[in-house]
């Protein structure tokens, strides 16, 4: 899945063409137009007005070609020019391509920006204001756990070349695996009416790149958009199959196997297991919401505070996408911590 999706010369988020919109896989609450962006800067303003110090700083991982970087950014030096004065914008990006179309989509901006590459260059003193990610946890490479029913005990799922196709082959699940799984402290029952076959995911990548975050953010707020579910909603009779998906111009692909590097993969995010990382890491709350109910609250906060700083009835229809339960506002949780 890794390579599938990251691999620097055919990997499927590392293509020169468009992936998000109409004429690519997927939609994101960004390409519904820079509403979004907006919303965030509001929010992040009055969070960043309560966090001390001169400077304080807004890291987005996983940036994509900007775009969203650029509506927080021009909605704050519009609207929210004391938030905007003493912010500084970090951008955790490890891929080339996409830093230089970062780069360019943030021109005007470039002043106000900076660029890492991995968590290990960031500044010792961390981040003291917000990091937050949009769609990135849920492309992160996951293992596929399987249970054989007649053995009770897990193995995994790994993949074979047969002739010119992948395929899945059954394979034994190593510690690393089975440990993880045992963390989890799945009722005994359950185990004992699990059908054979019954296929999760484990996503430990998405849980030590929070670990991480947490680690970095010295005070405000960590929180993530993504699609994801409760642990015990992974083991739903309707996800037997699990949560693994690939996704090739706005159709859902059976093959998950099939067009490797030119078809998003994706899995839910366990946001149990990754809000029990923050917590270990010192991090207070763990609110999980639905995007609809985040934005919700937050537009009636800021139409309170400031009732005159969004052309509402301009955005209304954006807005009815952004909450929908049958577009965006149900499919993607929000989960918040802090420090």
């Amino acid at each position: 899945m890794e390579l599938a999706l990251y691999c620097p010369n055919s990997g499927y988020y590392e293509r020169p063409d468009t992936l998000v919109g109409r004429r690519g896989d997927f939609f994101t609450s960004v390409s519904i137009g820079s509403l979004f962006g907006e919303l965030l800067a509001h929010r992040f303003a009055l969070w960043l007005a309560s966090t001390p110090g001169s400077k304080r700083q807004i890291l987005e991982a996983g940036g994509h070609d900007g775009r969203l970087a650029a509506d927080i950014l021009k909605c704050l030096q519009e609207q929210q020019p004391d938030a905007f004065e003493t912010l500084e914008y970090w951008l955790l990006e490890p891929s080339p391509n996409r830093r230089a179309a970062q780069k360019k989509m943030l021109g005007t901006f470039s002043g106000k920006v900076r660029w890492f590459e991995s968590w290990d260059v960031l500044p010792a003193d961390g981040v003291r204001g917000v990091i937050f990610s949009n769609e990135l946890l849920d492309a992160m490479p996951v293992r596929r756990a399987g249970w054989d029913a007649a053995q009770k005990e897990w193995f995994e799922w790994g993949v074979a070349l047969s002739g010119e196709k992948f395929i899945w082959i059954k394979m034994p699940a190593d510690d690393e695996l089975l440990t993880e799984i045992i963390s989890w402290n799945l009722p005994p029952g359950l185990l004992q009416v699990l059908p054979d076959g019954f296929t999760t995911e484990v996503g430990r990548a998405a849980m030590t790149w929070w670990r991480r975050a947490a680690n970095c953010l010295k005070e405000g707020k960590l929180l993530t958009f993504d699609y994801g579910l409760e642990r015990e909603e992974f083991f739903a009779p309707e996800r037997k199959e699990g949560t693994l998906r690939a996704y090739y111009r706005h159709h859902l692909e059976t093959d998950l196997l099939a067009r490797p590097g030119e078809q998003d993969i994706t899995a839910q995010v366990d946001f149990t297991g990754v809000r029990e990382v923050g917590s270990r890491a010192g991090l207070g709350g763990g609110s999980l919401t639905t995007q609809e109910q985040f934005l919700t609250r937050l537009l009636q906060e800021i139409s309170r505070v400031t009732p005159s700083g969004m052309d509402w009835a301009r955005w209304s229809r954006a807005f009815q996408t952004l909450i929908h339960p049958e577009h965006l506002g149900r499919s993607f949780r929000v989960l918040l911590q802090e420090r």
